[in-house]
């Protein structure tokens, strides 16, 4: 049985994200500790998970840290490697915004340095 290549896609983004989050970062752990298993004001999230789109006319996706499908937000948190990638990270956003996602940009100091102002942010971007 031959795999399509939405199915190829698929199984692609299911090992990118397998080891995404084995290699996870100390933000990303410290903030997965603090959102896994509906902690968070009883919200789902998932962490690096597949948002697929073909807005380029190419079938392709943008793996979110953490997502959130119930509220359609995506939580990302950056290191010191995105201030190196601002005008992609701004597109990449546009892109998850023009299919009805919200993005919000976290800095993983702000998570590590204080956690209790972040999940403040956050509450008030879901409320």
């Amino acid at each position: 049985m031959s795999l399509n290549s939405k199915d190829k896609l698929v199984e692609v983004a299911k090992v990118v994200c397998r080891e995404l989050r084995k290699n996870s970062t100390k933000a990303e752990r410290i903030f997965w500790e603090a959102v896994r298993s509906r902690k968070f004001y009883g919200k789902k999230f998932y962490r690096q998970y597949p948002i697929f789109h073909d807005v380029t006319g190419k079938e392709s996706f943008f793996v979110a840290d953490f997502f959130c499908f119930e509220e359609k937000l995506i939580v990302e948190l950056d290191g010191k490697y995105h201030q190196y990638r601002i005008t992609e990270d701004k597109i990449r956003t546009e892109i998850l915004n023009s299919l009805g996602l919200r993005v919000v940009r976290l800095r993983n100091e702000e998570i590590i340095e204080n956690l209790n102002d972040v999940l403040d942010k956050l509450k008030k971007e879901i409320e």
